[in-house]
């Protein structure tokens, strides 16, 4: 597994990255972003990229309405996707994350046939650019976010992979230990977002490390599930920020890092170890 972190695509947050002593970073080019023109400097991202030794893990576009109401697909937005889906492949990034949204006056089989449709067509567009596409388990204009969903558009899609982040099924009520054993093999990605609890209510999403959220079951079963991917850290709380956020990343980063299996690891058996 990779340790790494979600920051901007300029110069500066690579080597921000670099100073964390993380080995990549997550762009999010989400709904608000035009793709077109970050996409017209990937050769100065690809430049900062290989200069920093920072790679770019994953690349998301979150909160863009995709289907229109008749299940339609909206070609202004499956362009975006594409661009996004292009510039993975140019930077050598392994996974482009997206979503699905829900089409309200249609079933919901309707709206399963309408994003197998959707994710289908980006299947079909990344499949000889190296770039796997996952669905992330956020429901910011996104529905494929639970077994539910999973079961049926995942079903359909055999290459479809699921971004994961376990404070999206917290706060469902959900049990992300039963979603990970469950689904872990068709994890892509990985986001790593505290979640604190109290009185049985989610209360923040403080750094991971600082929460309530059983990160060692989590490890346990990603490596059950042989997860290889990025896990991404997310700082997403209000009340970290500044100096105290600064502190709390660094905090994430040390928590974290005895986690995860060094790749220079010996693979010769011990013959006094079981």
């Amino acid at each position: 597994m990779v340790l790494g972190i979600i920051n901007g695509w300029e110069r500066e947050h690579f080597r921000a990255v670099r100073d964390l002593g993380l080995e990549a970073v997550e762009f999010c080019i989400n709904h608000n972003y035009d793709s077109a023109a970050v996409l017209a400097i990937k050769e100065e991202i690809k430049k900062s990229s290989e200069d920093y030794g920072v790679k770019v893990g994953a690349i998301g576009r979150w909160g863009m309405t995709r289907v229109d109401e008749n299940g339609g697909i909206i070609p202004e937005a499956l362009q975006h996707d594409k661009n996004l889906i292009d510039l993975a492949s140019f930077l050598g990034c392994p996974v482009f994350n997206v979503g699905c949204n829900y089409t309200e006056g249609k079933s919901f089989d309707e709206n399963c046939a309408f994003a197998i449709r959707y994710f289908g067509a980006l299947l079909d567009y990344a499949k000889d650019k190296n770039v796997k596409i996952a669905v992330y388990n956020c429901d910011w204009s996104n529905f494929v976010y639970n077994e539910r969903a999973w079961a049926v558009v995942l079903g359909a899609l055999p290459a479809l992979g699921i971004k994961y982040d376990t404070s999206h099924a917290i706060n469902r009520r959900a049990d992300y230990l039963k979603e990970i054993a469950d689904w872990g093999d068709r994890f892509f990605h990985v986001h790593i977002k505290g979640n604190l609890q109290v009185n049985g209510e989610s209360y923040d999403d403080s750094p991971a490390g600082l929460d309530t959220t059983k990160w060692s079951a989590v490890m346990s079963l990603l490596y059950i599930k042989n997860y290889d991917g990025m896990l991404s850290i997310e700082p997403h709380s209000h009340n970290w920020r500044g100096k105290k956020g600064q502190w709390g990343v660094r905090f994430t980063i040390d928590f974290m890092r005895p986690y995860i299996m060094p790749n220079d690891f010996p693979d010769n058996a011990d013959p006094y170890m079981p």
